[in-house]
């Protein structure tokens, strides 16, 4: 179940134009909530599965944003799980 932090991150993430300066934490957050498999890789990677889709990821540093391009690439790849805003 979304918390609505969770729900604004989620339509934040799918937001046209596409936002820059959603908080990595907060995405990690939601995709837990959303039952997501995380585990840590090597260096900044981090591998998520959720719903049969896999993906793997950089956590932003040193800003705790994440940037545009990995805000798409997280919108593909929810999307690919089946999951959109309401």
């Amino acid at each position: 179940m979304l918390s609505k932090k969770h729900r604004k991150t989620l339509e934040a993430i799918f937001a046209i134009p596409t936002l820059s300066g959603i908080v990595w934490v907060d995405i990690e957050a939601m995709l837990i909530a959303l039952g997501a498999d995380i585990s840590q890789g090597s260096g900044s990677r981090v591998r998520i599965a959720l719903n049969h889709s896999k993906a793997v990821f950089h956590r932003p540093h040193p800003k705790k944003e994440a940037d545009k391009g990995a805000v798409v690439s997280m919108r593909r790849f929810l999307s690919a799980a089946g999951v959109e805003p309401c």
